[in-house]
This record gives C-alpha cells, sequence and structure tokens, in this order.
C-alpha cells in the first residue's frame, strides 16, 4: 500500500524533491527504522482491528505510535481545510515543545514523515541510538522552526537514501516518484510532555492535539475513540491501514 502527500506537495511546481511512495508495511517500516538507529527493541506491528479486543491483544504494549493509512478523499479534504482555516500556522521549537512536528515539502513522503514523527516523540524517542542518523536529525531539527526542519529534512541524504531502499523492498509494484497516489500517512503519539494524543501530520498548519491521554498508551480507549472517528467519517471506506510501534517479539 502506498503513500500520498499533501495537495501542495503533490503539485511538481511546489515539491523540491519526490520520494518513491512507501509501503504500509511493517517489516518494511521496522527495517527502515532500525536503518536509521532506532533500538531493535522496537519494531511496527500490523493493527488488524481496533473494535476487537481479542485482535488487539496480538500488538505488544505499550504501543508508542500509531502510523493510519488512509483514503484522501473529498471528505477528508474539506474537514480539513474547516479546522486549519482559523489556525494559525504551527511555528513552535525548541526543548519545550510538547512533540517535535516536520513540514512536508517532499512529495509522496508522507510516509516518511509519519515514520520520522512516531520514532522522534513521546517514548520512542528514547529508543534512539546515539550517533545514529536520527540521533543527528533530532539533535540539529530540535532548535529549529518548521521551515527550517523542512529545509533539514530535504537536505539529508541518508534519510533519503534509507527511504529509497525501502520503497522498492515492499511486496506492492513500486510507482514512480511523481506519481499522483491517493493513500496518506498520518501519525498518532503521546507526548511525554503533558500526556496528551497528537494528530501529526505534515501537510498541516502543524500538530494537532487530540486530548489527555492519561496514563494509557495509543491504542487505549481513548486514543482509539480517536481513529475510529476519523475513519467512521468516511462511511465505510475500507482502504485504511493501521501499525503501531510497539515492543519487538522476542
Amino acid at each position: 500500500m502506498s503513500d500520498n502527500s499533501t495537495a501542495a506537495a503533490r503539485n511538481p511546481s511546489k515539491a523540491r524533491k519526490a520520494f518513491i511512495p512507501l509501503e504500509c508495511n511493517p517489516e518494511v517500516l521496522t527495517t527502515l527504522v532500525h536503518k536509521l538507529g532506532l533500538s531493535t527493541n522496537l519494531s511496527f506491528h500490523d493493527v488488524y482491528s481496533i473494535d476487537e479486543p481479542e485482535l488487539l491483544a496480538f500488538v505488544p504494549r505499550p504501543a508508542l505510535a500509531l502510523l493510519l493509512v488512509f483514503p484522501v478523499t473529498k471528505t477528508y479534504e474539506e474537514l480539513k481545510r474547516a479546522e486549519d482555516a482559523d489556525k494559525p500556522e504551527y511555528n513552535g521549537s525548541g526543548d519545550e515543545e510538547p512533540v517535535i512536528w516536520f513540514k512536508q515539502t517532499i512529495k509522496n513522503a508522507c510516509g516518511m514523515f509519519g515514520v520520522l514523527h512516531g520514532v522522534c516523540n513521546g517514548a520512542a524517542r528514547s529508543a534512539i541510538g546515539l550517533d545514529t542518523e536520527l540521533a543527528k536529525l533530532l539533535e540539529t531539527a530540535i532548535p529549529l522552526k518548521p521551515a527550517d526542519r523542512a529545509a533539514l529534512v530535504e537536505s539529508y541524504d541518508s534519510i533519503a537514501s534509507a527511504h529509497q531502499s525501502a520503497a522498492t523492498e515492499g511486496s506492492s509494484e513500486v510507482p514512480d516518484a511523481e506519481a499522483d497516489v491517493d493513500l496518506h500517512y498520518i501519525c498518532f503519539v503521546k507526548s511525554l510532555k503533558n500526556n496528551h494524543l497528537y494528530e501529526l501530520d505534515g501537510g498541516r498548519k502543524g500538530p494537532l492535539d487530540r486530548g489527555d491521554l492519561g496514563p494509557d498508551d495509543v491504542l487505549s480507549k481513548k486514543a482509539l475513540k480517536v481513529v475510529k472517528n476519523f475513519i467512521e467519517r468516511e462511511r465505510g471506506n475500507l482502504k485504511f491501514s493501521i501499525v503501531a510501534l510497539a515492543p519487538s517479539f522476542e
């Protein structure tokens, strides 16, 4: 399953760079984050259902991040525009941010941006190895404003190289980097600063606070209610996939 960039990034005249869309495949995503420097103690896992406890039980806990892949529909675009209309452009930076957010300026790279949001936030951040590509990226990005962070990600050849490798390893047919595809990644993470659930999408105006989770993780009832509401807006569209970043199987 492939990803989709934002409406702005889908326009080649506005995209300085393009990536091959990334398949939503836990093995591929796990290989990618391990190559970039995340501990092998964490991996991505398929979430087969958000309604059936016996299927949710297959995912190790605590779950640290969720990647949701969904179709970009007219309903989604209209709701996004309405929610973003009165919001200012996010301009946060520094160690006090509840989450670190990366603005997406690379076409078809929302899979990579979802992955970066998942591993660079919450408890997953402490699982990034010292002197790895992720550690170097994060250290440089934290003090920067969103526009400079976006430029930083664009300039990171190691990120592009790792993405290229991952995007050609999946089971789906590999599309062209300039292709217009209809699926998009977003990430849900729990901030360690305030225990809130955040929706992170590089194509929005900034991080979206979806409420307090307290001691719960991103597969808790509170978090899954947010995801379920997101899915139910599409009224039966089945082109959704969810993977969770969680402890690896021993």
